[in-house]
């Protein structure tokens, strides 16, 4: 891998500037001053700094962002999307949103560039689930409760079984392994209820990091990404 291509990919720094720094004499490789960003390193063993900072690179990236009301679940939109919140480099690095969650929908969203991957732990075959804590306008009960499991008429579609516990009348969790539009909101509108509150708490093997601020993020562990690889194998 071309040295300025490792640099941008690690979100150290964009191509052009990788150039500017190393014609600094701000980037080493190996402990070696490297002044040409067309150089070829291999990306799994080379040790790169650039002002005396290590740089690391990985084949892909994973972040946690505890999503806010407000934003749309898109790399482009006409309104303000989950990836304004995120650093610059991440765009450079070609990060996008696994999935999406309605722009009042907060809480858990995977953001990667692993497209592979979130492809795999988005298709309907693989019945991923995603767990939801709702606050709803009008009290169901166990008939209600017991609809949405064996599932309901969204508008031409009949929803998968899922699983609902009620915390009261008019609170709980739901667990889903699709993701049609609006789902959750066209579930209980079925039943006669209203979602007032959603917030997704799981979505596969990650739950939500409560330390996370709406608008926050942070780089999975090292055993969550190998819970998430595990998941979309």
């Amino acid at each position: 891998m071309r040295l300025d291509k490792y640099l941008s990919e690690a979100a150290a720094s964009s191509r052009s500037e990788a150039a500017r720094a190393a014609r600094a004499g701000r980037i080493t490789v190996d402990g070696v001053t490297v002044r040409d960003c067309s150089v070829h390193i291999d990306p799994e063993s080379a040790e790169v700094t650039l002002d005396g900072k290590r740089v690391l690179w990985r084949r892909f990236t994973y972040v946690m962002l505890n999503k806010p009301k407000g934003y749309v679940s898109s790399t482009e939109d006409s309104g303000r999307t989950v990836m304004d919140l995120l650093p610059d480099a991440f765009k450079k690095m070609n990060m996008f949103p696994c999935g999406r969650l309605d722009v009042d929908t907060t809480g858990l969203l995977l953001i990667t560039n692993d497209g592979e991957r979130a492809h795999r732990l988005l298709s309907p075959a693989r019945h991923v689930a995603k767990i939801y804590a709702f606050v709803i306008t009008d009290p169901i009960g166990e008939d209600e409760r017991a609809r949405l499991e064996q599932g309901v008429d969204i508008g031409g579609h009949i929803s998968a079984p899922s699983t609902v516990r009620l915390d009261t009348p008019t609170s709980g969790e739901i667990t889903i392994t699709e993701g049609k539009f609006h789902q959750i909101k066209r579930m209980f509108h079925a039943v006669g209820s209203e979602i007032s509150e959603l917030e997704r708490v799981a979505f596969g093997p990650l739950t939500l990091d409560r330390s996370l601020g709406h608008g926050e993020y942070r780089y999975l562990t090292d055993e969550e990404e190998a819970a998430l690889i595990a998941a979309a194998e």
